[in-house]
């Protein structure tokens, strides 16, 4: 009776064990290929304005991005870690392809924040350039012409920094197109299950954001969120505000004047910089919710008070302390040196000084991209998208993140960041200095955002969704 009794027992505690792995929302995802920093070239010689590009047969990455126009700044960001990554996969001797090594050339595709340029540049990397990637872009309504441009070339699109949703839905969705940005659903709860589950104190919110899909795409994302894991808020009030503009006086005025507790908003450079600059002028020193109001140059320019209480979530987020394990270490202090000592304008601003946040997603996607292509062993459309349907692939910090077949999204953890003044930041910078910034808050406490309360909106009327849950199972 006691071995009866114990081998039943043993039965629950294995049937229980499965339906916690099955139906827990922060499940561990399997991982098939990590990047390795042991495995680094020597990246001594690496300037972002020194490019060493190689020519001939290689492997071609057309960053499509704005070089030029108002949105200037993203093209330069999206540009330094694009190239990281690929002249790190050049002093390795490059990537077996078609049973040849062969190098990465990245080359610029300025699209001008102009829809008519977007199309034609795309075109012009496809058709005469011969490109293998379109790699992108800063806003939504680009990266939809990026990608249908990709579809019907048959070209793989690499979505690494457009969090729009509807450009993965029914609609619009290409087989070679694949986003492993954040999406705006995501973010949305993700900042909803901060305010709602962890934090507990803040009720009323107003939203403002961009005038176009991606700034309504946040608007609804937080809205939904809110419903879900946090009822009892309340928005007080709503706007969607024009690209690129100066004068957010009329905006903050109706916030001011609304009884808001947090302002909430998807803005990114220059309008971010413009929105918390004019706020902190206007003496409103609510904090913002946010995820591209972290430009060091501008929080130096706010200060460290005007910056404390900033909640950011970011999507190369991992638990404290940042630095865990020697190969971050050094992966930090290589790139931070270079910063320090070779790289000239604009890449020796604060910005650039620490390869974290959006400057180490974006270059982590590269790799993944990369990673996936090493693995096709081809640049054969077709055989990339086979590897990456499915895939898993970690992150120098730990994180992991998973390509959902279906849709091509990914799934991954988030986290938030609450902005601290410096000498409280050594809970999250935990090497010398011991801050990230002096001269303003930054990250200190970090809260984890489990990837089953975050997945990413999945549209039920996409064929190849039907049937499946939300983990695209």
């Amino acid at each position: 009776m006691k071995s009866l009794g114990r081998g039943v027992f043993i039965v629950v505690c294995i049937i229980s064990f499965f339906c916690v792995t099955l139906f827990t929302p922060s499940r561990v995802m399997a991982v098939n290929a990590a990047f390795d920093a042991k495995k680094m070239g020597d990246m001594s010689d690496f300037d972002p304005n020194k490019p060493m590009t190689p020519t001939g047969d290689t492997i071609k990455i057309a960053l499509v991005a704005s070089f030029s126009g108002p949105a200037a700044l993203v093209g330069q960001l999206y540009y330094i870690c694009v190239q990281w990554a690929a002249h790190d996969i050049n002093k390795r001797g490059g990537i077996l392809v078609e049973s040849k090594k062969k190098l990465v050339e990245v080359i610029k595709a300025d699209h001008m924040s102009k829809a008519d340029q977007c199309k034609r540049i795309c075109e012009r990397m496809i058709l005469q350039e011969k490109v293998h990637v379109l790699w992108g872009t800063d806003a939504g309504n680009m990266t939809k012409i990026m990608n249908e441009t990709a579809d019907k070339y048959k070209t793989i699109a690499h979505n690494a920094v457009s969090p729009a949703d509807d450009l993965q839905d029914a609609a619009n969705f290409s087989r070679y197109a694949f986003m492993s940005s954040f999406s705006t659903e995501q973010i949305g709860g993700g900042i909803a299950y901060y305010y709602g589950q962890i934090r507990k104190k803040e009720k009323k919110f107003y939203i403002l954001c961009q005038d176009y899909m991606f700034g309504h795409g946040m608007g609804e994302g937080f809205k939904k969120g809110l419903k879900q894991y946090y009822p009892e808020a309340e928005i007080v009030g709503e706007d969607y505000h024009k690209l690129f503009l100066t004068d957010f006086a009329p905006y903050l005025t109706k916030i001011k004047a609304s009884g808001a507790e947090v302002i909430y908003t998807g803005d990114w450079v220059p309008d971010a910089a413009n929105l918390l600059r004019q706020a902190r002028q206007m003496g409103i020193t609510l904090p913002f919710a946010e995820i591209f109001m972290n430009e060091p140059n501008l929080l130096h320019e706010v200060g460290v008070e005007g910056t404390k209480g900033l909640v950011h979530l970011d999507q190369y987020g991992s638990e404290n302390p940042a630095f865990k394990t020697p190969e971050q270490i050094i992966f930090y202090k290589t790139w931070n040196d270079l910063w320090k000592t070779k790289w000239t304008a604009p890449y020796n601003t604060m910005l650039y000084k620490h390869p974290a946040s959006n400057i180490g997603s974006w270059t982590g996607q590269t790799y993944w991209l990369l990673s996936v292509i090493e693995r096709a062993k081809s640049t054969d459309p077709e055989k990339i998208i086979k590897v990456w349907e499915g895939d898993t692939y970690t992150f120098l910090n730990g994180k992991v993140l998973k390509m959902r077949a279906c849709d091509h999204k990914a799934i991954q953890d988030l986290h938030v960041y609450e902005y601290v003044p410096p000498e409280q930041q050594k809970v999250s910078f935990n090497i010398p200095p011991y801050y990230w910034f002096k001269g303003c808050s930054n990250p200190g406490p970090v809260f984890t955002i489990p990837a089953g309360k975050v997945l990413p909106l999945m549209d039920r009327n996409l064929e190849r969704c039907k049937g499946k849950n939300d983990w695209g199972e």
